[in-house]
């Protein structure tokens, strides 16, 4: 592959734009979440946590990475390219509203809630227009454009967090949920048009959906090991313990896995076009390793903050209705730092086209899913179950950091400094987890004791600290 063309433009513009963009959007659904939570009873918003998990039952388990696909190729500008994609993307979204219609009674059933079968079936409208929105903000944002793209992301949610309140008035119970989500992805389809540079245009080519499956069906069999992993124990939860258990579940995971997301997608966003381009390059190693300390960084934070601000924010704004929650925080902080930890093994095998290292670095927390079901049904409680999933992440963390060395020739000597805080960190992190984060004078030693260390781990990170340094982004070729 040829050089990459020289970078052009400055590093703080197009990062700060990504990062306050993402930021926007997920305060925006954490908003309405919480929004929807104080509003109607806990119960109720048991029910309404179960649509986002049916609809990542078929999303997730069709996934063939269109938009991934138009970063990475090479003609990634073309317009045949474009709509051919497309193409796959709308198939994909018919076939995807079909298979959900299908499963909404046997999912409501599932979960002992058979009365709202209809609402998962009117939730099939959600895959389908999700399916024909415009892949231009992708093909933009693979030349560090991002804005239209996050446009396009964040009004509908600021939208669809509007209309809680008059929802609200007008349901007083879960249907609240249902009728703003359907209002976000309806705007959000309309927006990608509205905010398109081109015209939107469907080519079904048999040459590309081939490619595309070559390329997807790792991503396809990851969708299914994701669902099982965002979803299993919420499934597990819901069935065991019931709607209540279920909402304070989905609650203590929406505080943590919202900032989980919004720091992972971002670092992915930022990097993958920059590694990308400089495939091939003595760019792509120092690069790949300032990719993986940024997880690094991302995965700390989170067991610094969460413990810490966790707790007041849950008495503050959820109110004592929540109270239960506040023990779990702890536990979930660390499950889902040690997630984001993994994104950074995985973001660089995806800029190789290793798809497949996902989906075995997952394996292992889905091979414990059977052992929290039996914890939950013989009543051990919901730590039982998020301790099972940390045991699987830490597995896969250290699966993935295998696979990127081993198949990608990773450099793992400037990773090992930080590696070894971060890994400090979070075992004492475990501790104050253990110690059920009391604010008492241990309490505060421990969490004094993640926040040096997860300071120390920062100022290892050499080849984080020397691209920060550089202030310039390495751009695909004209």
């Amino acid at each position: 592959m040829s050089e990459p063309a020289a970078p052009r433009g400055g590093l703080a513009r197009p990062a700060l734009l990504l990062l306050s963009g993402n930021l926007s959007g997920y305060l925006l659904l954490f908003a309405r979440n919480l929004l929807v939570a104080r509003m109607i009873s806990v119960p109720d918003y048991g029910i309404a946590s179960t649509f986002l998990l049916t609809m990542s039952v078929v999303e997730m388990m069709s996934a063939l990475g269109v938009q991934q696909q138009l970063i990475l190729r090479k003609d990634g500008d073309d317009a045949r390219l474009q709509a051919a994609l497309q193409g796959v993307q709308a198939l994909r979204a018919v076939i995807n509203a079909g298979v959900l219609l299908l499963m909404a009674g046997p999912i409501a059933a599932f979960l002992g809630v058979p009365e709202v079968a209809w609402a998962y079936r009117l939730l099939a409208l959600v895959p389908l227009m999700n399916g024909f929105q415009h892949l231009d903000m992708t093909r933009r944002a693979r030349r560090m454009e991002f804005l239209p793209g996050i446009i396009s992301n964040v009004l509908p949610v600021a939208l669809s967090l509007a209309c809680v309140w008059p929802l609200a008035v007008l349901t007083e119970d879960w249907r609240v949920l249902l009728f703003a989500i359907l209002i976000q992805v309806a705007a959000a389809l309309g927006g990608t048009h509205l905010l398109a540079s081109r015209p939107f245009r469907l080519r079904l080519d048999r040459v590309v959906m081939l490619e595309s499956l070559r390329f997807g069906w790792p991503l396809m069999l990851d969708g299914l090991v994701l669902f099982a992993v965002f979803n299993g124990e919420k499934l597990i939860v819901g069935r065991e313990l019931g709607m209540t258990a279920l909402a304070l579940f989905s609650m203590g995971f929406t505080l943590t896995l919202t900032p989980t997301l919004m720091l992972g997608n971002t670092a992915t966003n930022f990097f993958l076009p920059q590694l990308s381009a400089a495939i091939d390059t003595p760019r792509f190693a120092p690069l790949a390793a300032a990719t993986v300390q940024l997880h690094f960084l991302f995965g700390g934070l989170m067991v610094v903050a969460v413990p810490l601000l966790g707790p007041p924010f849950v008495h503050l704004v959820l109110g004592p209705k929540y109270a239960d929650l506040v023990p779990l925080l702890g536990w979930l902080a660390i499950l889902q730092g040690l997630r984001v930890l993994k994104g950074g093994s995985t973001t660089v095998s995806l800029a190789r086209a290793q798809t497949g290292n996902a989906l075995v670095s997952n394996l292992i927390r889905i091979a414990l899913l059977p052992l929290a079901w039996v914890a939950a049904a013989r009543g051990w409680g919901m730590e039982a179950v998020v301790q099972l999933g940390i045991l699987g992440e830490l597995g896969g963390f250290a699966v993935a950091l295998w696979l990127a060395q081993r198949r990608l020739g990773l450099p793992l000597r400037p990773l090992v400094p930080p590696l070894l805080l971060t890994a400090a960190t979070f075992a004492v992190a475990l501790l104050q987890a253990l110690h059920h984060g009391r604010t008492d004078a241990l309490g505060a030693v421990l969490l004094g004791a993640v926040a040096v260390l997860f300071a120390l781990s920062v100022l290892a990170m050499r080849e984080l600290r020397a691209y920060l340094a550089q202030r310039t982004v390495i751009h695909h070729g004209a």
